[in-house]
């Protein structure tokens, strides 16, 4: 009995932070989407008015939130997997019995994590422009007419793609570095011996083995990628054409451009809803 005060007291502080700086804010914005609370609002409170799911019917009839939810999907669809593939691929070259020069490319595959997004997107913007960017010269050697990669709507949210894998591929890359040291060696003697290839070693061993580190890699990028701001924010401004035009994005400026903020807490919840859905389906393809 006393042991269990103890270590409730010891609790307190943190369920005390929670509560405060996470639950109450949630549970806020969770009525602050059933209002029309704006910028009239801010200065008078009293102006609120209660209007139920009025802001939720309105957000499913904008065709500018489909536009953003396919964009955000698409984001989500393409860039995810290939992501994890990516992160995969780097930690089998890092894990790999090679011992020359393993530290530094951990070193070197990490740095873009560590890098603050915005610098990282304003010089790839810099690499995307269409007449002096690194990579339309280099079509340029090889013959091909350049691109405009972050002004054509056809190429645009892949250009973002290939920019987000490139920033976000270490830390992931990290953590199966971690869960391939975690097999046992002598599942793979056991194989060797059995005569498996190398090939059927990694699908056999290797794979099955990781299932409990893909599915973390797996959520976490997806709740990261759902949350794609900055990206699009810094190098398209959502364009062309509402082609990078994302799901917080257009939160972001319901709440903070036009001061909708009712509006904007309605969409919050919405992607709450998805990546709660998207979460629990990959919980459940996993098992």
């Amino acid at each position: 009995m006393h042991t269990s005060r103890a270590a409730y007291w010891f609790l307190a502080p943190a369920l005390l932070l929670i509560g405060v700086f996470f639950v109450v804010p949630i549970f806020a914005s969770l009525v602050l989407s059933a209002t029309d609370f704006d910028i009239y609002a801010v200065a008078s409170p009293a102006n609120t008015r209660f209007v139920g799911l009025r802001n939720y019917a309105e957000l499913l009839h904008n065709p500018l939130f489909w536009t953003a939810l396919g964009n955000t999907l698409y984001f989500v669809v393409a860039g995810g997997p290939l992501s994890v593939a990516v992160s995969l691929g780097a930690a089998l070259l890092v894990n790999s019995r090679i011992t020359w020069g393993r530290a530094f490319f951990r070193a070197v595959y990490f740095v873009p994590v560590v890098t603050t997004l915005v610098a990282v997107a304003v010089i790839w913007r810099y690499l995307y422009d269409p007449r002096f960017g690194l990579l339309n010269y280099a079509l340029h050697f090889f013959g091909i007419r350049p691109i405009d990669w972050l002004g054509d709507r056809h190429w645009a949210m892949p250009s973002i793609i290939i920019m987000t894998v490139w920033k976000n591929f270490g830390y992931n890359m990290l953590i199966f570095v971690a869960g391939l040291q975690a097999i046992p060696q002598d599942l793979y003697d056991a194989a060797f011996v059995d005569g498996a290839s190398g090939l059927q070693r990694f699908r056999h061993v290797t794979l099955p083995m990781l299932g409990p580190t893909f599915l973390f890699v797996s959520v976490t990028t997806m709740i990261g990628y759902t949350q794609l701001f900055s990206e699009p924010y810094v190098m398209t401004q959502g364009g062309p054409l509402h082609a990078t035009y994302s799901i917080v994005l257009y939160m972001y400026e319901e709440g903070f451009r036009w001061w909708h903020l009712g509006y904007a807490a309605s969409i919050a919840f919405v992607l709450f809803g998805l990546v709660l859905g998207g979460t629990l389906i990959q919980r459940q393809i996993r098992r």
